[in-house]
């Protein structure tokens, strides 16, 4: 397993270990990025291959790999989603590729197998710089500029660092997990830049993860700030730090993406 991925993993065996509200949750994501850091190794060691940007001419060079991934995933499943692998397998590989082609052109954050799938390939089309195609996904600034995903989340390190031009915010995408600079004051969902129609809000519990809300849209992503911790690997956190999306959810906000565990 590439190290990228090892990071995910180890941080979120890590955090599994603590005995919290958020410990099956973060232990099932550790099953799931492992899963996920497998089919990247597979993707990026595969002899002689160079992805199109197309997934459905690409499939071919996952087909071999995918029922094991939803093997590993339904083990530690909850029961609804290891009911939808069970139904994908049995449905035999037409039926995975069918849910693949259909998330590449309209994505959901709902279709967890797709996304799970699709987020090491997006990631390989980004480490190559083969641009994605036959996807039907807006344009925006607050969209990933290399294949026009939402976030999942926000991240701070530091006004000096040197890939975020000075922004000290940047933002993570939700299907091909790359980030880009993104201005500090302004909801990345609706462009809200009124400084008091923008909330934060975070628990002593989670001292370094916190809630941007917008009262304009109602909606909100959770922000990781590596200046406080810097051991933190934000898509484990943000998943950790799940306390914070039922206290979002209950004073009336919606999240722009929901991550891999369905907060």
């Amino acid at each position: 397993m590439r190290e990228i991925w090892r990071r995910r993993v180890q941080r979120a065996e890590d955090l599994s270990a603590d005995n919290t509200a958020s410990t099956s949750l973060v232990a099932f994501y550790a099953v799931v990025l492992r899963a996920q850091g497998d089919l990247d190794e597979r993707l990026a060691t595969r002899t002689g291959w160079r992805p199109s940007g197309d997934l459905g001419s690409d499939l071919p060079a996952l087909r071999s790999y995918l029922p094991a991934m939803v093997h590993a995933v339904a083990e530690a499943a909850p029961e609804s989603l290891a009911t939808e692998a069970r139904m994908l397998l049995e449905g035999g590989g037409d039926r995975v590729e069918r849910a693949l082609t259909a998330f590449w052109r309209a994505p959901s954050d709902r279709q967890f197998f797709a996304k799970a799938i699709v987020q090491p390939y997006a990631g390989r089309l980004a480490e190559t710089g083969v641009a994605p195609v036959g996807r039907d996904v807006p344009r925006a600034d607050a969209r990933c500029p290399f294949c026009g995903g939402p976030p999942q989340l926000s991240m701070f390190r530091g006004a000096g660092d040197a890939a975020l031009e000075g922004a000290g915010r940047s933002l993570q995408c939700a299907t091909c997990l790359t980030s880009w600079p993104f201005r500090r004051v302004v909801c990345p969902h609706c462009g809200e830049e009124a400084e008091h129609k923008l909330g934060y809000f975070h628990s002593p519990a989670f001292d370094h993860v916190r809630v941007e809300a917008c009262d304009t849209c109602r909606h909100y992503l959770k922000g990781i700030d590596l200046t406080r911790l810097g051991t933190a690997v934000p898509l484990v956190d943000e998943v950790a730090s799940a306390p914070l999306d039922v206290w979002a959810d209950e004073h009336g906000y919606v999240k722009i993406e929901l991550n891999l565990v369905g907060l």
